[in-house]
């Protein structure tokens, strides 16, 4: 290329040193334009790159806006058709559950708490949409005091309730359903055991094979009383059997306040025992036999509207 030049020059009549330096001039120049013509490519794929980039960011901003602005608008529309809040009570009824986190990982225990059970009843009484409540029970017991705080909280609802018993509604299971304005269960359900237990695994006699010894450290007469470690004498078992028979009566005098029923009609079938769904109707635990959608039937005709249950 450069030869090519040199010999253009020297058929024009100039020397070979003036044709070289005006070689490398025009060299030169063509390289500042080319550099120039580089650098103005590069500017305007920058500027595009700005532009587009700045584009998608409004696209993404406006669209997640929107898709937020439609799904709070669906939330909203769900909110206002619900009508009737539904509880479910599976599993053991505790008043509170010990494994709902631990070490911020929740953890997978068949437990239901009172307290967050009597919390959702409280806010539906508070909700003027919520026309009604629903306890669908799935439960074989729990300990006495949850389930007279969920019969309580029931009874204080200005609202028509229904307790809708599935496969089991037993023991403290039952006392709460018992404070609902309205029973339905399966022919099928498990239902009552009106009874208080608190038996436990004696270990004394593996200790003894395996060769350990219980060691009594307590400043108090009955403090380890109940310890599955030792033998449990006569007169420890008189006094937990007194507490026993005084949370059966509270239990039998709750079934028969709920139930309008006499204390005699309750203490007749009060021995622990659960009746299918067909004898707690005739033994007025229940009243009436059917499914969710008699359940649906039933509160349509006590709120005179459309049904719409959202589930807690």
């Amino acid at each position: 290329m450069s030869q090519y030049l040199i010999n253009q020059y020297n058929d024009e009549g100039v020397d070979p040193e003036t044709a070289t330096l005006k070689m490398e001039k025009k060299m030169l120049e063509n390289d500042k334009k080319l550099e120039a013509n580089n650098i103005r490519i590069l500017k305007f794929l920058a500027v595009i790159i700005i532009v587009g980039s700045i584009g998608l960011n409004f696209y993404y901003t406006f669209r997640h806006q929107d898709e937020s602005v439609t799904e709070s608008s669906i939330d909203e529309e769900s909110e206002d058709k619900c009508s009737v809040m539904a509880i479910n009570v599976h599993g053991h009824i505790a008043t509170y559950d010990p494994y709902r986190e631990i070490d911020d990982a929740t953890v997978d225990q068949d437990v239901i708490s009172s307290e967050e059970v009597v919390s959702y009843i409280e806010r539906a009484g508070q909700d003027e949409a919520i026309k009604a409540v629903i306890l669908e029970v799935d439960s074989y017991g729990g300990t006495p005091v949850a389930g007279e705080e969920i019969a309580n909280a029931l009874k204080r609802l200005d609202k028509p309730s229904v307790a809708f018993i599935r496969q089991s509604g037993a023991s403290a299971a039952y006392w709460a359903a018992s404070g609902a304005g309205y029973i339905i269960a399966s022919a099928n359900s498990d239902i009552g055991s009106i009874g208080v237990t608190s038996s436990y695994l004696d270990n004394v006699g593996q200790n003894t094979k395996d060769g350990n010894n219980y060691i009594q450290l307590s400043s108090g007469k009955y403090k380890d009383a109940g310890d599955p470690d030792r033998p449990l004498t006569d007169e420890e078992k008189a006094i937990f059997m007194r507490d026993l028979k005084i949370v059966h009566k509270n239990f039998i005098e709750a079934v028969a306040t709920n139930r309008k029923l006499s204390i005699p009609e309750v203490e007749k079938i009060a021995d622990g025992s659960t009746v299918l769904g067909a004898r707690a109707k005739e033994l007025k635990l229940i009243d009436e036999i059917g499914d969710l959608a008699t359940v649906t039937d039933y509160l349509h005709k006590q709120i005179g509207d459309t049904v719409n249950i959202c589930w807690q």
